[in-house]
């Protein structure tokens, strides 16, 4: 059986075992039904991908860079979502 480099959301679907608390599995199909769950822990764990490269790209611009300056991320935010404090969060 070769190898394949597959990226996330790429390639054939594999049954795993994981282990999840039956508190979360039982909110998880309030929401999506018995048959949804593997669709919805998909999109979750590729969010959570997203965000783990997205923590390494940052790391990463810092190494080289330095950290921003709380001005220019202030001014981000005041952009994002207004002027207000904590506007849209």
């Amino acid at each position: 059986m070769s190898e394949h480099a597959y990226g996330p959301d790429e390639g054939p679907t594999k049954s795993v075992s994981v282990s999840v608390h039956e508190g979360t599995i039982a909110a998880v199909r309030t929401r999506v039904g018995k048959r949804g769950i593997s669709a919805y822990v998909e999109a979750a764990v590729q969010r959570q991908i997203e965000r783990d490269q997205l923590d390494e790209l940052i790391a990463a611009n810092e190494e080289l860079h330095g950290p921003l300056p709380q001005e220019e991320i202030d001014a981000a935010e005041r952009e994002m979502f207004g002027s207000g404090q904590g506007a849209g969060r």
